[in-house]
């Protein structure tokens, strides 16, 4: 097996794949009040053209896939692609990004499915709060998905904190303490400038460091916690049953040395890397009958677009001005 490997020797094992860009919250920093032009169905990858490009990745040492959107629980079809997934040689880790209002009633579902894990996208623990950031009145079905996901075993559950100065900056104390009695990882995330996200401005960017030290200040010197296979840097408070991750994907220079990731958006372009616009597209050519093996080597193509790092804390990615055109919500984040 020949790893794949992009120009500065980091080995590929982690694909994101985005199978939809509709979403049922209009989260103000992802999208307008009034949402976003979708993208033409027509336009949108087929399930069977995932599972062959993620075949091909997996037979070239990618072991970890995260569904993405959009929300992918709005997607028909979604738990025979679960299915599929689950039966590559290979993978090792399977898991699922989602923002829970649908979670509830498919949890178990998507674990008898094959599903190792979700991440649960969850920015505040006030009703009145979520219905303000997101737009929809849906705090109690997410929380109620959460507690279903424990209940059938989709396990470690990731809770999402996107953190936001003047928001919710005070409840990243109660977002720790959630570790204390139940094995959640919660993961606070650097705001990052992206699509609606560019109209915050840097007084309201939390940054990792100063995340932990607010943790700190409550609950003493978080424990490291060591873990190889993503962006966080995971800690523990002492004694807990759960973690804490902290993705300094702005404020920490090493973010991108450890990077492994690419992503396919849900309109079929690699894009391998989140910052920026370079895209190479595999809808097209596979529509056009192209071979497993030309496939492969345009997947190759692809990840030798990597760069090295996201500049974005150089001020010379066009995100540091004005942010990314490409809008979160289609490509997985």
């Amino acid at each position: 097996m020949k790893p794949l490997m992009d120009n500065y020797q980091r080995q590929i094992r982690y694909l994101r794949i985005s199978i939809t860009d509709r979403c049922n919250l209009r989260c103000r920093y992802c999208m307008p009040a009034t949402g976003v032009k979708w993208i033409p169905h027509e336009h949108i990858m087929r399930y069977e053209e995932f599972l062959r490009i993620a075949r091909i990745c997996v037979s070239r040492g990618v072991d970890k896939v995260r569904i993405t959107g959009g929300e992918p629980l709005l997607r028909k079809g979604l738990i025979p692609f679960i299915r599929g997934l689950k039966e590559l040689e290979g993978l090792k880790d399977l898991s699922l990004t989602t923002n829970g209002v649908m979670l509830y009633s498919m949890a178990e579902d998507l674990k008898n499915a094959g599903l190792d894990r979700l991440n649960i996208s969850l920015d505040t623990l006030s009703r009145e709060k979520f219905s303000h950031i997101t737009r929809v009145d849906a705090f109690e079905r997410v929380s109620a998905g959460i507690r279903r996901a424990f209940d059938v075993g989709l396990s470690p559950v990731k809770v999402n904190v996107v953190a936001i100065r003047g928001f919710n900056d005070d409840e990243i104390p109660a977002f720790a303490e959630m570790t204390l009695n139940s094995p959640v990882e919660v993961r606070f995330i650097e705001l990052m400038p992206m699509g609606c996200a560019t109209r915050y401005g840097e007084c309201e960017l939390i940054g990792a460091p100063e995340i932990r030290d607010i943790i700190e200040k409550r609950f003493g010197s978080l424990e490291k916690v060591e873990y190889k296979h993503g962006p966080a840097q995971v800690y523990r408070i002492g004694g807990a049953q759960g973690t804490i991750g902290l993705i300094g994907a702005l404020s920490e220079h090493a973010f991108c040395s450890r990077c492994n990731r690419i992503r396919i958006t849900a309109s079929g372009y690699l894009r391998p890397c989140l910052f920026s616009e370079k895209e190479l597209d595999l809808r097209i050519p596979m529509r056009q009958g192209i071979s497993d093996h030309e496939l492969e080597l345009l997947i190759e193509k692809g990840v030798g677009m990597k760069n090295l790092n996201h500049r974005l804390c150089t001020g010379s990615h066009p995100a540091a001005d004005q942010g990314c055109r490409t809008l979160m919500s289609s490509l997985g984040g």
